[in-house]
């Protein structure tokens, strides 16, 4: 396959997207990402944030493990005062995989140090804490939960690719949707991990509403019954009460939310090259939010940013936009040079889903322009990442530029931005999917390898990396 990343400066990527019939903008004055910004009381030093990204690389009981202190450990060192803390499970039967964090009673005092080591870090680095926001996302993820798929709604497309653990086949119209019973208790289990984020002294919460997990798969769910599905008012119900249920309880707690702003349909591959297609759907889509029913190529973001509205006045302080899903159309969510070992090639130009990124997150913003929105979607641009994104702050297109596979292979990039006045070359992520591709071999003791940047990483990941290698090798001959 042709590689799609060429460029020699920041004017080319603009001529770049220009040619495919999209406007982007870039810049050389990099002081508009070392602003502060304030959200509601909390001032984060500047406007570069690092994503949250599952390590997969807790114990099996959901506490943090080796790995996972390191990544925050760097983190903190790295010089970007927003920390988003990744997916943190409210519950095991909604965990995503078996070595993903969960927040309880027993590891809570795990995660506070995990926190607190971020923080040490950071101190160490800069002198100072002044300005760090260190944040936790908390999730539930529903139909991806690893043990059994728990589904808010029927999905005519996902459904053909979601597996029933018990019959190991996809699951048909007698697979049980979550009653709207189990969705009150569901919000019961966020209310009482916020209470224990809270009290572990995380600065924000996320309730994560992206990627088509719980809470994201119904915002789309208009074709479920009852009190959580069919209107927006009522899609929107769950995230309503645990924002307003969280802020009474936990009145100084800032919420935030990662927001699926336009989902798409699935894609499969297909043919010699196995280029992504969509998969066979029917119009107009039924459970596709922020997408144009009659033609999934287009975002409509009308629900998007009347919930935008509505989280902003509930009491959420922070928006954090993102696409599709990463297991169903990766493209949408992480613009890559290379697929991951179960991924199709990308069927656009990755640029063309950076681009989408932005303009979704720009017109969000203008129609709430008093709530903070980060960005995604930035680390395909490599080299010149940070040249549009000081070019989107500076034309307030979005407040906080946020950085997600990146930081795993050049997690000081902040720091090396504002003491060099570039990025170190030899730590920019090439996107060649190394992080996904650990991730999604499963082969492992404890159900999941750990995921990291072998190339730029190698002390730690490079044998990691080997290992898994070797287990996909040998599972390939059998």
């Amino acid at each position: 396959m042709a590689r799609y990343y060429k460029y020699k400066s920041a004017e080319q990527v603009v001529e770049g997207a220009q040619e495919l019939g999209q406007k982007i903008y870039a810049s050389d004055d990099f002081s508009p990402l070392f602003e502060p910004i304030s959200l509601d009381g909390m001032l984060v030093g500047n406007r570069l944030g690092i994503q949250p990204m599952e390590g997969c690389d807790g114990t099996q009981e959901g506490f943090p493990d080796e790995l996972t202190y390191r990544r925050y450990q760097r983190f903190g060192a790295g010089g970007a005062k927003l920390i988003w803390g990744e997916a943190t499970a409210i519950a095991d039967d909604g965990r995503m995989n078996p070595r993903q964090l969960m927040i309880n009673e027993k590891t809570a005092s795990a995660l506070e140090d995990m926190l607190t080591g971020c923080r040490d870090a950071h101190q160490e680095a800069f002198g100072s804490t002044e300005g760090l926001a260190v944040g936790l996302q908390l999730t539930h993820s529903g139909r991806f939960s690893y043990r059994k798929p728990l589904i808010a709604t029927r999905d005519p497309i996902l459904d053909k690719v979601t597996i029933d653990k018990s019959t190991g086949k996809p699951i048909d119209d007698s697979y049980p949707i979550l009653t709207d019973d189990e969705l009150k208790q569901i919000e019961d289990q966020y209310v009482a991990a916020a209470g224990l984020a809270y009290k572990i002294g995380v600065d924000f919460i996320d309730l994560k509403q992206c990627h088509k997990y719980l809470l994201s798969e119904l915002l789309g769910a208009t074709n479920r019954p009852g009190e959580y599905g069919g209107s927006l008012e009522n899609r929107t119900r769950l995230i309503r009460n645990l924002v307003k249920r969280i802020k009474e309880e936990y009145p100084d707690l800032i919420i935030a939310s990662r927001m699926n702003a336009y989902d798409g349909i699935p894609y499969r591959g297909e043919g010699e090259e196995f280029i992504g297609v969509p998969q066979p759907h029917k119009l107009p889509l039924l459970v596709a939010f922020g997408t144009n029913p009659n033609n999934h190529l287009e975002e409509d973001l009308a629900e998007p940013i009347q919930v935008a509205k509505w989280l902003r006045e509930w009491g959420v302080s922070l928006l954090n936009i993102s696409c599709g899903n990463p297991y169903a159309n990766p493209h949408l969510v992480r613009p890559a040079e290379f697929p991951p070992v179960d991924g199709y090639h990308a069927p656009e130009h990755p640029l063309l889903g950076v681009c989408r990124h932005i303009r979704i997150v720009r017109e969000i913003h203008q129609a709430v322009p008093d709530l903070p929105i980060m960005g995604s979607g930035y680390s395909w641009l490599q080299d010149f990442a940070m040249h549009v994104g000081a070019a989107n702050v500076a034309r307030n297109d979005v407040s906080i530029v946020g950085m997600g596979r990146a930081t795993l292979s050049h997690p000081d990039f902040a720091k090396t931005l504002l003491e060099e006045g570039k990025m170190t070359r030899k730590k920019i992520c090439r996107t060649f999917s190394y992080c996904t591709n650990l991730m999604r071999t499963k082969d492992h003791p404890l159900g999941q390898y750990p995921t990291g940047c072998p190339p730029f990483d190698k002390e730690v990941y490079d044998p990691i990396w080997k290992e898994a290698q070797e287990v996909r090798k040998a599972k390939e001959a059998k």
